[in-house]
This record gives C-alpha cells, structure tokens and sequence, in this order.
C-alpha cells in the first residue's frame, strides 16, 4: 500500500472516532515542526462536543512515515486529560522523537483510555545540526562568517550548535571582510543603534554581502514586507522581520529560514510569480 493510502486510511479512522467521540482534536492549519529528541513538545486543542465531562487517560501512538512506508513506532502515555461539556482548552504534550538526518514526517494519533482514535497530529522531525550548512555557505571557515547580535538572540543558538563565527562586536563591522555578515536585532539603546544602516551599506559596497533582522515596525509606518533584498549595492543587504527568525535555539523552521536568507544574500534572486502548479 503506497504512503498516501495509508495515510488517508489513518485520517479515515482517525475523522471517523472522532465523530463518534465526545472529545474532539481540534485540526493543525499545517504540521507542527520540532527537532529530533526527548520530550518535544506538540500543541494540542481539545475541544468537548458533548454534554457529559470527558475525564480519561490519554496517549500518543507514533508513526514514522517515508515515501512509502508508514512503521509504527509504539505507545507513548500521555497524561489523564479532563475537559468540561463545551469547554476548548490548549494542551502541550511532551514526546519523544527518534534521531533523524532529514526532514522526517511522524504521525501521531491521540487514543482515550479505550484505545479509541479521537485525533490525529502531523508532525515534521528535523536534525539538531540544521545550523552546520552556514558552514557550507562561507566556503568551511568560520572566520568568512561575521555575526553582530547586540540582543544576543542568535549567538547562542549558534553556539549551542557548535557553530563559529567571527563575533563583529568585537570589531568594527564595515571593516569585516569575510563572506557573509549577519546583523541581529538592535534598539535604540544599543551602542550599535547610530549609524547601524550607514555602517551596513559600507560594509555591501564593499562586496560583503548581509543578512540583517530588523525589528519590527513602529505604530503608523507604512506596510513593511516580512523580508526584502536590497541588491544595488555590489552585495546584495537581505532585511528580515524577526519573527522570521524568532526562537533560533529551539524552531526548526526560524533555522531554515535564517539559512534561506543567507543563501539569498549570496546569490540574490529576481522576484518570481509563484508556482501555480500542485
């Protein structure tokens, strides 16, 4: 049975407890993203449709999905959940992961005391080692990558990944001279807030290209994009809102999406329609 089918054979008898069920999983508007390991924690909304209070043991029955396969990786007990008649609550379940080399898609299915389905979760699974592939983009030195975090909102994260970097607080930033720069967030009581952007536009007509995370807009300013590329310098400046990157340490996707944006100032690309096609 081919990867899809079993699939919509899960959900099938997943939407079909859950109809029959008091106690409703309230559907994600897309997979939830965690990193491999113990105790990651899923968001769960439970809603009561019933007229009695739901009161049961609740557990996690995990599959590990490939192109073709669904392997079911056991039962893991969750926790004794009780919800009023008509009440909604938000819950974080801790569960553990198995090690992967690549994005891994696991589906986990929510069971009541009596082994009945009554939700389901996708979940996408990534290696802790997301942040090794800056060292690909500055060519293996870590001496080509300058980092300046004012807010210390990136550095740790690099860190915790064993990820090096020249630290630009250090130094002068229009005199670094490595391939790529990273500027964190910096506020106005920072002693790198005056003449931040002049000291970037320096260091881009240079040839340095940058990836700088602004914060986010002041009341009444105009409609800002969540990322742009400024590239009439001779490197190209990406400026990005931070809730793209927001919780480095800890969101997979903030860490693709930093890797995204410096790859985009290395080798800027012309705005596309999108792909229309499915």
């Amino acid at each position: 049975m081919s990867f899809s089918n079993t699939c919509a054979l899960m959900m099938a008898a997943c939407w079909a407890g859950a109809a029959n069920a008091q106690l409703q999983l309230l559907p994600d508007r897309e997979a939830q993203r965690v990193f491999s390991g113990q105790a990651r924690n899923i968001s769960v909304v439970w809603r009561n449709a019933g007229g009695q209070v739901f009161d049961n043991e609740i557990g996690a029955r995990m599959f590990q999905a490939s192109s073709a396969t669904v392997v079911s990786l056991g039962l893991q007990r969750w926790k004794e959940l009780k919800v009023l008649p008509g009440q909604t609550i938000l819950e974080s379940a801790p569960l553990d992961f198995p090690a992967v080399k690549a994005e891994t898609t696991f589906l986990v299915q929510w069971l009541d005391g009596t082994n009945r389905i009554i939700g389901t979760t996708e979940v996408l699974a990534y290696p802790t080692n997301l942040l090794h592939e800056l060292k690909q983009l500055v060519n293996e030195s870590w001496n080509n990558l300058g980092v300046l975090d004012p807010m210390n909102q990136l550095k740790p994260a690099l860190k915790h990944e064993a990820t090096g970097f020249a630290d630009l607080a250090e130094s002068e930033l229009d005199a670094f001279s490595g391939k790529l720069a990273v500027v964190g967030l910096c506020g106005p009581d920072d002693p790198e807030w005056n003449g931040l952007a002049d000291r970037i536009r320096t260091l881009a007509q240079k040839g340095t290209p940058v990836v700088w995370i602004q914060g986010p807009p002041r009341k009444r300013e105009k409609i800002r994009p969540s990322f742009y590329v400024v590239p009439q310098y001779r490197a190209a400046v990406v400026v990005v809102q931070p809730g793209l990157v927001a919780d480095l340490a800890d969101n997979p996707q903030s860490q693709l999406n930093l890797i995204y944006f410096c790859k985009l100032a290395l080798r800027p690309e012309s705005p596309a329609l999108p792909n229309q096609s499915h």
